[in-house]
């Protein structure tokens, strides 16, 4: 069979092989761009997007729910899960549709494949195309783009239990569960928790660690469990899952072992939210010089170059921190030395993130543990919520603003549990990246009354860090 030869070929249409097939045809290269699945990878399937746009149906329930406590008289909401369902897909699928139209109508130079791809040889690939038929490419730079599915551990009977996963639940699911039960207490099933925990589920957490976010400093961790207690969702925290089974009723049966012994939770809906792994699974790595951690995950350097020259990994499938907006930097890197000369490499970037409770967890820089892990001495700062003006003015008074502050007077990092999490948090990371020294936002003059102003406030009971 003839190859079709290309300048470079992407696999994989996610955050960051989409920007890059751009940025390449730009440059003149011809670049063919396999996708064997729904173009925008995880964030714009059944990542960020999907679970944002239910995010914001469950806080506009929760508002109104709410509303008595600023005099606001309002009836309980009556949540149409079928239209807030509905209102996601048309959210994303407008976004499949804007990059379809982007890829192939918007942009010479870019051929779009839809097939499955695998290495017969370093810079060969045999496509499996969508429809039926084989095509094989070549070229001198190839760039994996593939990401990660949900990892589903090995549990007797879960697999005949019809389970879900995050993706799988947000590409089908069409009823509201009655109680859905979470196997998995990090950054996906804390943010479903709340979320559907809102929009009327019952809603039970299985995590195997003794606290929610376990990678968080326990201080952080603990508010956080109790913003969802609160709101209704029940923790079983340090429990083993041993069985799964589901009843002729369609229920479903989880078996844990406990600290106090063996507990039975029967729930509508099982979520499993326990990580995700790599799809390296049948690409063909064999036949290239690209190895595999102990975790499948493809080994790259600093550059982002595997073991066979000319391939690049991007992106969730390389490991590490698995975020959009890493995923868009890695795009940004390779694009930077392929075209403009630029050495800039992925060793001391930033890794800001958010988890999308309400209140948010913005997270950027060192926790306290880690400080200590490295022996980095620090000062910490931590501000109640309840003393920022616009939280109190708002009513959204849950949380707290904690800082980092090294030898230096720079800061060192920043954990932000409250309202505008996320964006209070970027405020601390530009000022980190502009090497800002702790008194610069004690005295800069803000406007009042903002969020902003908590830059003010927050270093003003510094004290040494144990």
């Amino acid at each position: 069979m003839p190859a079709d030869s290309f300048d470079a070929i992407i696999i994989g249409a996610g955050q960051a092989g989409t920007p890059l097939a751009y940025a390449l045809a730009e440059a003149g290269r011809r670049v063919g761009f396999i996708e064997s699945d729904f173009l925008g990878g995880s964030c714009i399937n059944y990542g960020c997007a999907p679970t944002k746009a239910l995010l914001a149906s469950a806080q506009r329930a929760h508002h109104v729910r709410t509303a008595g406590a600023l005099g606001i008289e309002a009836p309980e909401p009556v949540v149409n899960f079928g239209a807030v369902i509905e209102r996601m897909h048309t959210l994303r699928q407008n976004s499949r549709d804007s990059l379809h139209r982007k890829l192939t109508e918007d942009r010479e130079g870019i051929t779009v494949i839809r097939g499955r791809a695998r290495f017969s040889a370093p810079h060969t690939l045999q496509v499996a195309l969508v429809g039926g038929g084989e095509q094989q490419l070549t070229a001198p730079l190839i760039f994996i783009n593939t990401g990660t599915k949900a990892a589903v551990p090995d549990i007797e009977g879960l697999a005949d239990s019809g389970y879900l996963t995050s993706d799988s639940l947000l590409l089908g699911l069409a009823e509201q569960p009655e109680h859905l039960i979470i196997m998995g207490g990090s950054y996906i099933g804390v943010e479903f928790s709340q979320m559907f925990c809102r929009l009327g589920s019952r809603v039970t957490v299985i995590d195997s660690k003794p606290r929610l976010m376990s990678r968080e400093d326990p201080d952080v961790s603990h508010p956080l469990e109790e913003c969802l207690t609160e709101a209704g969702v029940e923790l079983v925290l340090g429990a083993e899952t041993r069985r799964v089974s589901r009843a002729a009723d369609g229920h479903i049966t989880v078996t844990l072992d406990t600290k106090d012994g063996e507990r039975r939770l029967r729930g509508s809906h099982l979520l499993v939210a326990v990580g995700r792994e790599p799809n390296t699974r049948d690409l063909g790595l064999e036949n290239t010089g690209i190895t595999l951690d102990k975790k499948g995950y493809i080994e790259v350097n600093e550059h982002l170059q595997t073991g066979t020259r000319g391939v690049y990994a991007l992106g969730d499938v390389k490991g590490g921190p698995q975020f959009t907006h890493i995923s868009y930097d890695d795009y940004r890197i390779v694009r930077d030395a392929l075209l403009h000369s630029s050495q800039r490499t992925t060793e001391g970037r930033d890794m800001p993130y958010v988890v999308f409770t309400e209140p948010q967890l913005g997270r950027i820089g060192l926790s306290k543990n880690q400080a200590r892990e490295k022996g980095i001495p620090y000062r910490v700062s931590r501000l109640p919520a309840r003393t920022i003006g616009r939280a109190v003015q708002t009513g959204e008074t849950d949380g707290f603003v904690e800082v980092l502050v090294g030898d230096d007077d720079r800061l060192l990092g920043a954990a932000v549990f409250c309202e505008q999490g996320g964006e209070i948090m970027t405020m601390f990371q530009l000022a980190m990246a502009g090497k800002l020294r702790y008194q610069d936002l004690q005295n800069m003059i803000l406007a009042h009354p903002t969020w902003a102003e908590v830059l003010n406030n927050a270093f003003q009971r510094l004290k040494p860090g144990e």
